[in-house]
């Protein structure tokens, strides 16, 4: 099972860290136009601070146990993007974007796998 947990941890963290520098690196406008409608609905800087927490917590998924400082950081970054991705669903829920939620949907239950693992019996 710690394999398994290695194997999502390092899928979500790939996945994080795309998303995440993608909407740190890149204008709001060219994010809504290539798919990302929600970009509208907030700041530049609100989206430049959710690929901050994304990019943060795909590292944290990593960075820590591999190096082995502080690896209990680990957990606590799959909680934290469970809650990320929470209010990602919420947000596509409110505008009625049902095709968006299986993939916020596989990425909480991924990410709280990877929680419930290294808080529980699979911890560092």
């Amino acid at each position: 099972m710690n394999t398994a947990l290695w194997i999502i941890s390092g899928v979500l963290a790939l996945i994080f860290l795309m998303a995440g520098l993608m909407k740190i690196s890149q204008p709001r406008e060219k994010l809504a136009a290539s798919g990302m409608a929600w970009a509208e609905d907030f700041s530049p800087g609100s989206v430049r601070a959710i690929g901050a927490v994304e990019v943060l917590g795909a590292l944290g998924l990593v960075l820590p146990a591999a190096l082995g400082i502080v690896p209990a950081l680990t957990a606590w970054a799959a909680l934290g993007l469970v809650v990320t991705m929470l209010g990602a669903a919420a947000v596509h829920l409110r505008r009625k974007e049902a095709k968006a939620l299986p993939v916020n949907l596989v990425l909480i239950l991924l990410a709280a796998v990877v929680a419930w693992g290294r808080f529980g019996p699979y911890a560092f």
